[in-house]
């Protein structure tokens, strides 16, 4: 491998890896936030809202700027973004203003949607150059973000340390990552040399192919295990579990190392049992993991069972994306067609289990997760491929 195209994994893994950091130094000082605003389970629902209406905005929008100016500058400006509106999260908390937060949140969810789409060409692009596996390695980098952000956050919310402190220190760090990374990256990537006629009969032919529904269907669901934790997990272990905000981070960093694991460690296993198989066996993981989150009011028991549910949500959602790209011709459209169906459940998560946690409690909220999770295990037959064939897609 040349020395520029191993500076360009490189780069592509340290930009990736800042989305991960960011989500979960926020995920992880929700407990002060929430404090600091003064909010209700329900009105953090609609707080946590910005950041998946931005998301699903961002990836509906990064298709035609990603054909009119290629991975580079969308990469560039994601990155950008989520730098500055993390620190505008805590000074909207210590200001205790709920619309800035929630605006600060829907520029962050904007910046990491459009941006990830970006990167996973870019990733795609270096596969097809080395004609290696890049993919799992790439989106391990962003749950590896997540673990060393939670631990820092562990570490912020056991020293007292100011929330808008915190989040500055992880917003100037963005900075440097992108001005360190962005240079070893190629300008054209995935930029359209020429306009094409759109082929409207063929993506009408896969909106009526009923498996890339059910893949849809399997896809919502990761997505609800992944972003359900990634949302309410310390809050749930604060308020359903009684643990203390130090404790609660602890809890999720240790999710965001069974994600991190889950990952890297994912892709022989992929090979050696088959899409259909993992698919299958991570939604009842998830499902064991969340139930006894949910219904064994023990938090030693919260505490391990989140390893199950994190390594159950680590797979499944990039394995149901490859899953996708598999199942037919126009994989690219396949693929965006099931990723907009994983963004609604980012989406209506946050306020859905907002809502119902406001009267049922959080732990009872998780029963909207484990239903869907648990339809998805008697689905995933539908991913059923030669294990030979298989890549991981998109986290």
């Amino acid at each position: 491998m040349s020395t520029t195209l191993a500076a360009r994994r490189l780069a592509l893994c340290a930009l990736f890896l800042l989305p991960g950091l960011a989500m979960s130094s926020w995920v992880t000082r929700t407990p002060a936030i929430r404090d600091l605003l003064g909010a209700s389970t329900a009105q953090m629902g609609l707080v946590i809202f910005g950041l998946a209406f931005g998301a699903m905005v961002g990836i509906l929008c990064s298709g035609p700027l990603l054909a009119r100016f290629g991975a580079k500058p969308l990469i560039a400006f994601g990155t950008l973004g989520v730098a500055v509106s993390v620190p505008l999260v805590g000074l909207g908390a210590a200001a205790q203003i709920d619309g800035f937060v929630i605006a600060a949140l829907a520029l962050f969810g904007l910046s990491m949607g459009g941006s990830e789409i970006a990167m996973n060409v870019e990733g795609a692009d270096v596969e097809a150059i080395t004609g290696r596996p890049f993919l799992p390695a790439l989106h391990g980098s962003f749950s590896l973000g997540t673990l060393i952000g939670a631990a820092l956050g562990i570490v912020a919310t056991a020293a007292d340390f100011s929330v808008v402190m915190h989040l500055l220190t992880i917003g100037l760090s963005g900075i440097v990552i992108l001005l360190v990374c962005i240079r070893f990256l190629p300008t054209a990537t995935g930029r359209r040399q020429k306009r094409k006629s759109p082929v409207y009969r063929a993506e009408r032919a896969v909106w009526r192919d009923s498996s890339v529904w059910l893949i849809g269907v399997i896809v919502l669901a990761m997505a609800f295990a992944e972003g359900t934790a990634n949302d309410w997990l310390p809050l749930i272990m604060v308020d359903g579990h009684g643990l203390n905000p130090a404790l609660s981070s602890t809890v999720f960093a240790v999710f965001a190392a069974a994600m991190t694991l889950g990952r890297f460690l994912g892709g022989p296993v992929v090979q050696r049992f088959g899409r259909a198989w993992v698919l299958g066996a991570s939604a009842l993981s998830a499902v064991i993991g969340i139930s006894l989150v949910a219904f064994v009011d023990n938090s030693v028991v919260a505490g391990f069972a989140v390893v199950l549910w994190g390594l159950g949500a680590s797979l499944g959602f990039p394995v149901a994306i490859s899953s996708a790209g598999a199942s037919g011709e126009n994989p690219a459209t396949r693929v965006a067609f099931v990723t907009v169906i994983g963004y609604i459940a980012f989406l209506v998560a946050p306020p859905l289990l907002g809502f119902i946690g406001e009267r049922a409690g959080l732990r009872g909220a998780l029963v909207i997760p484990l239903l869907v999770l648990f339809v998805s295990i008697f689905l995933s037959p539908v991913a059923r491929t030669r294990p030979s064939s298989i890549q991981i897609g998109t986290p």
